[in-house]
Formats: C-alpha cells, structure tokens, sequence
C-alpha cells in the first residue's frame, strides 16, 4: 500500500495570496518550515490549468534536500512536468522540451545544443553582449527616467538569446510576449479576461509558430546561428523535426529571456536598499564581480519552484514518498537556508560561501545557459555602475505566479555622470 498521507500543511504555499506577497513576506513562512517541516505536504496549487482536486505535492524547502532530490532523477523525474501544475500533455510536451524529459532522450537532445552555451562560445559572443549592453545604457541615459524593466533588464537577454538563434530583430519583441505569457498565465493583468489555459495556448501558438518559419528559412538558406546548427542535426541518425525545435524554441525563449531579466531586476532593488553594497561595486568592480555575479543569482532566485515526481515509493528527510506523488523544489527557500548561508537575509557582493540553488540544484538539468547569464549579468552592470552610479528604482510591480520570480515593471529615477 502507498504510504498515507498527512493532512495539508497549516503553512499553505499553495494559494495566490502567497505568491503575490513580496519575497520577504514569503520568507517568513519558508523559514518555520525549514526549521520545523522541511519536507510539507502542500494543497494543490490555486489556479491549476486542470483538475482542481488533483493530488497535493511535497514542498521541499531545504538547500541540502533541493540538492538530492536534483542529483537523484531515477527516483525522481522530470518527464511528467517541471510545474507545480499538471498541464494537459501535449501542452508538456510541446512547452518544456529536453527541460521535461529524462535520460537517455534527455541526454541526447541536451548534448545537442550544449554546444551553443559552452564557455568557449559564450566567450566568442562576449564583445556583442557589451555593444548590446553599451546600447542599452545609451538609451537609458537619453531617455531618463522611466520603467527599469522595459528600458533595462528586457533588452539585454531578449537581444542576446534571439542574437544567437538568428531571430530577426524585427520578430524579436513578438517572441519575447510571447514568452512573458508561457509563465504569467495566473496574473490577471496579463489574461485581460481570458482563462489561464487561453493565454498559454495563445502564447505557445505564437512561439511556435516564430520557430517554424524560422526554421524553414534556415533550411533553405543556412547561417552562422543557432537555428541551422538545429535543422542540420542529427538525433540517432534522423533529424530534429520542427515540432522538436518549436518546443526547444519555447523553453529557451523562456529560460533565456526571464530568468536573467529579472535577476537584472532584482539586483537593481538590492542596489538601491544596499547602498554599501553598490559602492563597494563601483570602488573596485573588478575585484568583486566574481563573487557579486552569484550573490545577484542567489538574491533574485529567478526561478522560484521546480517539480519533479517520484518514479517510485521512497523517503526524504524522513518522510514517506510514494511513486507519483510530485514533489516541488523551493530554490527561493533553498537559497536563504540559514545553514548554508550567513546572514542570508543581506545581499553581500563579497559573500565567497555561496552554493546557491539558483541554476538548480546540480544533477543532469543544472542551466546549461549559467555562463551565458553570468556574461549577461557582468556587462550589464559594468555599465550601469559606471555611467549611472546613482540610479535609483523604486517599489517592483510583481508577477503573480509561482514558477518564476518576475517583475511587470518598476519606476528608476537616474542622474547619470
């Protein structure tokens, strides 16, 4: 018999109250279940795309649990969702790419386009990504002030993915909402009166389209980019059909697009609340880029939660799992864990102990794109702390869901040199 479960946790993470809370506010709650359950058995998340009875899930809140359960995918996979909620499969399917599946397909396919991300390569790009980042601040400063994220943290990984992908500039902003619609379906602002499934089926219609017709132009006229690397390849002697690049166009335009966005974001709140912590930046950028880099990923935790599902019955930290009970990953809970992190609650440039959990938790879906947003991240505020030192944003706009830690948008105010 599978194990029984317990009754729902007191401390719910489940409802939409507590994701449009502020990430402090969602701390507290994080930190009496670390230290008193940090393995929680959790209402079905609200505004599920399916059947609102389904089956609870684990919360995993623990760096040290995160981590295990990441580096462990025979007991725990990923091919039956990465979300908090179950989507119809085909939607799965069609949405999550390499990101949703498991060895050895997974293995294949990431292999496939590791190559595009690689720190040789990254490093081949690196003199485009500070042009772009340049051009960025030169809009900035002309502009004055105005909505940090349009003006600032979209630009530079919209430009940077698409760039390497071959997407004409001009279809750039059509793919990027449609990203922004993949993992803000449960924000009433962005719906505008359509259901959840609509905006997502919407949104995924949209990107795969763009990657279609890409594709099929690449087919016929090859260039130096990611996209005929993608239509040229091989898969155990076949090639990739455009179903498989749409679906990879999907997670990249996602993973590539708002994770780096909003860690720009955030970190550009953590400057403005810890005004040591930027003039120790602009005293001597050089010497603290490194460190700072991880403190700006470990801060933002721009993905939240991450699921996977238990393929078998099985235990952790102390608790009974049975096969196919989904258990969600809280990267956001994982990187304030107070025994792991000193004084997790302050944003630290310097901080050297800092095995965040914020491209994962290890394990073979760590983010293949980390250099790439380390790259992003260094040249973006190499010329922020240089040209507009004394920028300012105020209070964030948040997107209401539990998936990625996003920003609609928020007011700077800047007095450049």
């Amino acid at each position: 018999m599978p194990p029984t479960k317990p009754d729902y946790d007191e401390v719910s993470l489940s409802h939409l109250g507590f994701w449009s809370a502020t990430a402090a506010e969602r701390e507290e709650s994080f930190r009496v279940l670390r230290a008193e359950r940090p393995l929680s058995w959790q209402p079905p998340a609200e505004g599920s795309l399916m059947d609102p009875e389904e089956p609870g899930y684990w919360a995993v809140l623990r760096h040290q649990d995160i981590r295990a359960v990441s580096k462990d995918p025979k007991a725990f996979c990923s091919s039956r969702g990465v979300q908090m909620e179950d989507v119809p499969p085909e939607l799965l399917e069609a949405a999550q790419s390499f990101l949703g599946m498991d060895d050895p397909r997974h293995a294949v396919l990431r292999k496939l386009v590791s190559s595009a991300f690689t720190p040789k390569r990254v490093a081949r790009i690196e003199d485009q990504i500070a042009a772009r980042a340049e051009r960025i601040v030169d809009v900035l400063v002309e502009h004055g002030d105005g909505d940090f994220v349009e003006l600032v943290a979209k630009p530079l990984p919209m430009w940077t993915i698409y760039d390497m992908v071959g997407l004409p500039e001009e279809w750039q902003a059509a793919a990027t909402e449609g990203a922004d619609g993949m993992v803000s379906w449960n924000d009433e602002d962005v719906a505008a009166g359509r259901s959840p499934m609509e905006v997502l089926q919407s949104s995924l219609r949209a990107l795969s389209g763009i990657a279609v017709e890409l594709a099929q132009q690449r087919r016929s006229i090859p260039r130096d980019d990611l996209m005929t690397n993608l239509v040229q390849a091989e898969v155990d002697g076949e090639q990739l059909t455009d179903h498989d690049i749409a679906s990879f166009f999907v997670l990249l335009s996602v993973a590539g697009n708002d994770t780096t966005r909003n860690t720009i974001t955030h970190t550009m709140k953590a400057f403005t609340d810890f005004p040591d912590q930027r003039k120790l930046m602009i005293d001597d950028f050089e010497g603290h880029i490194d460190t700072a880099v991880e403190e700006f990923v470990r801060w933002a935790s721009p993905v939240m939660t991450f699921r996977r599902t238990a393929t078998r019955d099985t235990e952790l930290a102390g608790r009974s799992i049975a096969e196919g009970d989904k258990v969600v990953l809280f990267y956001a809970s994982g990187n304030r864990d107070e025994s792991v992190f000193e004084r997790p609650n302050a944003f630290d440039v310097t901080r050297t102990r800092n095995e965040h959990v914020g491209f994962g938790g290890g394990g073979p879906h760590f983010c293949m794109g980390n250099q790439l947003a380390r790259t992003q991240l260094r040249a973006i505020f190499r010329r922020l702390l240089q040209r507009v030192p004394d920028l300012q944003v105020g209070e964030p706009v948040p997107l209401v869901g539990n998936f990625v830690h996003a920003v609609k948008s928020i007011d700077c105010t800047l007095n450049p040199r």
